[in-house]
């Protein structure tokens, strides 16, 4: 870090003791910017050992508005939609930036939605290109609403954010579905099944399998606070067995059941698995807002030193403070934005998906690999830049955070609105999607024990998620075989 930078770093925490016993100059020299809130006129000197307020100057010199942090002032005021889209289009990091090249894609897909004629695949394939920009942009907003806020609130909302676009494509799914829970033309629950794990996987061995590798290659070896790895790996595992209980459930009875008349019947053990998932899913979301009081409430000192020493450890962090920043009115504007271009190609991709299946790619796959990869994309671009930065902690949070998020409320949200839409949206999911779950939280778990990464451990992450690919593409279609009872059982 260079001299300078210390120097002003130094504005934080301490008032400069004067030079000799005389007097010393005023403060408010013309031409000079004040440097704390004692240096305003008009207001009171506290006495040496007093502890000085909140800095009014950041780093840029820029003054800083009350109750926003010092590293996302921007120093402007209300909107300049020029100078904020040119922050906008250069991002936080390379990768971000060349993201912003695909913009061209969100018109040509409202554009194909709108014209008539078949050319459904079409749509699909720009739909789905074009989401990774605005999925892009929402993340790039978020991060610099974050950054006004205390820290380890704006590390949570960052990441609740993130998780933002995966929540609209749930609903859309849901919303779309014929709601006879049977598989057929019009019914979304499979798909929408497979993409909750699939997100989690995404997160656990994708995205997280990246970070150790990238991360490992430039800085042999990372530790990350015990904290972050075993909070965040526990609770992925209770939320795993929660979301695995109506599978077992349902899989351990459905051989005794009878089609009709005396005894406990096939109907009555859907119900029952339905009402389970009900119950499951008020659970998990009261699990999930005592995860959110743990990290903002009861244990927030915790996080926020781990935080910190991650923000010192950053080796771009003088650029980061440096560069330009968007006002608060900015930042909700471009997350207002973000969210209705997003919803737009939500709806672009779920109307496409029956013809798209039609076509050849199956459901599981589709769930389980193309719908995660593409709502998360933005998110692990972020993420692997935090890695190779040296924000090992922050790269973790923001890979087991997500994971939690759609477990414990993303999931358990969908199947509430499937209830309340009188749609028989549950958690009775193919047992090897559960397997695959369980078995890779495992591994993930056993890779955090000893609290450090390397390169290999994030080949071999990324390495067990290609070989979830490669069999997701191999497995039948429900309406060939099931082992839900969603299969041709049904029909």
């Amino acid at each position: 870090m260079s001299r300078t930078s210390l120097l002003n770093l130094g504005l934080f925490n301490r008032k400069p003791k004067p030079a000799s016993v005389d007097p010393p100059p005023s403060d408010n020299a013309v031409g000079e910017k004040p440097n704390s809130v004692d240096d305003l006129p008009g207001s009171s000197r506290p006495s040496q050992n007093q502890t000085s307020l909140l800095p009014r100057h950041n780093h840029n010199g820029h003054r800083v508005t009350p109750h926003i942090h010092p590293d996302g002032e921007s120093g402007r005021k209300g909107i300049h939609p020029m100078q904020c889209l040119k922050i906008i289009m250069k991002s936080s990091c390379r990768a971000s930036m060349a993201v912003n090249v695909l913009w061209p894609f969100v018109p040509a897909a409202i554009a194909l939605h709108f014209v008539h004629g078949s050319h459904h695949l079409w749509t699909f394939a720009i739909s789905y290109i074009a989401m990774v920009p605005c999925a892009n942009l929402l993340g790039f907003a978020g991060q610099e609403f974050a950054r006004k806020l205390p820290r380890v609130a704006g590390a949570v909302l960052e990441t609740c954010l993130s998780s933002v676009v995966e929540i609209i494509l749930f609903m859309v799914l849901i919303a779309k579905d014929n709601g006879t829970g049977e598989i057929g033309h019009g019914s979304k629950i499979a798909v929408i099944q497979a993409a909750i794990l699939g997100s989690i996987l995404t997160n656990l061995l994708l995205c997280l399998g990246f970070c150790f590798l990238v991360g490992g290659m430039r800085h042999k070896e990372q530790k990350f606070h015990p904290i972050i790895s075993e909070v965040g790996s526990g609770l992925i595992l209770v939320a795993a067995f929660a979301l695995m209980i109506p599978s077992a459930f349902f899989s351990s009875l459905i051989g005794t059941t009878v089609a009709q008349g005396e005894g406990y019947t096939e109907d009555q053990l859907r119900r029952d698995t339905l009402n389970i998932s009900h119950g499951v899913a008020i659970i998990l979301i009261v699990a999930f807002i005592l995860f959110m009081v743990y990290n903002c409430v009861s244990h927030d000192n915790i996080f926020n030193e781990v935080w910190n020493n991650d923000e010192l450890a950053d080796r771009d962090r003088d650029a980061d403070l440096e560069r330009p920043k968007v006002t608060l009115a900015e930042a909700l504007l471009a997350i207002l934005i973000a969210l209705v271009f997003v919803s737009l190609m939500a709806v672009f991709l779920v109307e496409e998906i029956e013809y798209v299946v039609e076509h050849g790619v199956p459901d599981f796959f589709l769930g389980l690999i193309l719908v995660p990869l593409v709502e998360k994309a933005a998110e692990h671009i972020t993420t692997v830049d935090e890695a190779y930065d040296n924000q090992i902690n922050f790269a973790l949070y923001h890979c087991l955070g997500p994971s939690i998020q759609t477990a414990l409320f993303n999931a358990p949200l969908v199947v509430i609105v499937g209830w309340g839409l009188d749609k028989p949206m549950d958690l009775n999911f193919e047992i090897f999607m559960v397997v695959l779950l369980v078995l890779s939280i495992l591994v993930v778990g056993n890779f955090l024990r000893d609290g450090s990464s390397n390169y290999l451990e994030g080949a071999l992450l990324v390495i067990v998620y290609i070989i979830i690919a490669l069999t997701a593409y191999y497995y039948p279609n429900p309406h060939l075989t099931s082992s839900n009872g969603r299969g041709p059982a049904d029909e």
